[in-house]
């Protein structure tokens, strides 16, 4: 079973910046997608970047430009450089882990591990 731990969640001016970061454990597959996701309040679960083992990446529209998924595979961990935030990026972050899903796309349901969340809030 994969674990995965956020961190890197705060609160923001609206211009600022943020980097979450995403450690994972207990994972032995060659290849896995990880994604992270947002969820505002009172409102659906949504993907925002994934990355695939070999370093591809994939950003949501709302996002392209100003976040930044990396991932350091020494560490197990992955990250969300989120640069110029605004107040519609509040929302709780979760990342996710999956063997299975081929291609960079971030359908929800088939995300089988999920971190806990970081909540980032960003003020105008």
């Amino acid at each position: 079973q994969v674990i995965l731990v956020e961190s890197g969640g705060g609160s923001v001016q609206a211009g600022g910046s943020l980097r979450l970061s995403c450690t994972a454990s207990g994972y032995t597959y060659s290849r896995i997608l990880m994604g992270w996701f947002l969820q505002a309040p009172g409102k659906m679960r949504e993907g925002v970047a994934s990355i695939a083992s070999d370093g591809r990446t994939h950003y949501t529209d709302s996002v392209k430009g100003r976040f930044t998924i990396s991932k350091d595979n020494a560490k197990n961990t992955i990250y969300l450089q989120m640069n110029a935030l605004k107040p519609d990026d509040t929302a709780m972050y979760y990342c996710a882990a999956d063997p299975g899903i081929k291609g960079l796309g971030l359908p929800v349901p088939l995300f089988a591990d999920w971190g806990q969340g970081t909540q980032v809030t960003v003020s105008s």
